[in-house]
């Protein structure tokens, strides 16, 4: 539920993802969506924290870029937040993203079998009226999961995955790619 008051300041979703939609709407927001048009191949970084740190950037970047050319972004007495996020998982130390192929996606869930994933994600939440930014990651450990069309192949709340979830040691919003604690916190530095 939301702790700020959402009548003070406007939100855009800058996600694809119908899990964040639903995380967000969850928590009580009402926002617009946007989607980042940008090769998240073409980002790179060692760690997978630094990683979905610098896509949930390069998301906000893009969407930045394209309210300044378009007559989408109006001035107002109130201000707008941007939200971006950006999800991985670690598998065996190898940082897997969305499968790029139905094939690399059975290697993922056929790989999954006995093991534990960690689940990293990133929120960044960015003013718009004065250009504060604010953003964080958390890590989940999944032990046993399986599934496709999410980061690493994993997506929690698919009902073919569920019933192979032994244990989430973290939170599940976290692994379906908003957590809402860090969410709530960042929009509240933000302001």
């Amino acid at each position: 539920m939301a702790t700020t008051n959402s009548s003070t300041f406007k939100i855009i979703l800058g996600s694809s993802s119908m899990a964040r939609r639903q995380i967000l709407a969850e928590m009580g927001y009402e926002f617009t969506v946007m989607i980042a048009d940008i090769d998240e191949k073409e980002i790179r970084r060692e760690k997978p924290e630094d990683l979905v740190m610098a896509l949930a950037e390069a998301k906000a970047d893009a969407i930045l870029s394209r309210l300044q050319h378009t007559s989408q972004f109006e001035e107002d007495a109130h201000a707008t937040l941007l939200i971006t996020a950006d999800t991985v998982v670690v598998y065996e130390g190898i940082i897997r993203e969305k499968p790029s192929s139905k094939e690399e996606a059975r290697e993922f869930i056929k790989g999954y079998s006995g093991g534990q994933a960690a689940v990293v994600g990133s929120v960044l939440v960015t003013n718009l009226k004065t250009g504060k930014r604010r953003g964080g990651w958390e890590r989940a450990e999944i032990e046993e999961a399986v599934t496709l069309n999410a980061a690493g192949g994993l997506m929690l709340e698919h009902p073919l995955t569920s019933p192979f979830v032994e244990a989430v040691v973290g939170t599940t919003d976290t692994v379906m790619g908003l957590p809402k604690a860090l969410t709530e916190k960042v929009i509240l530095e933000a302001l």
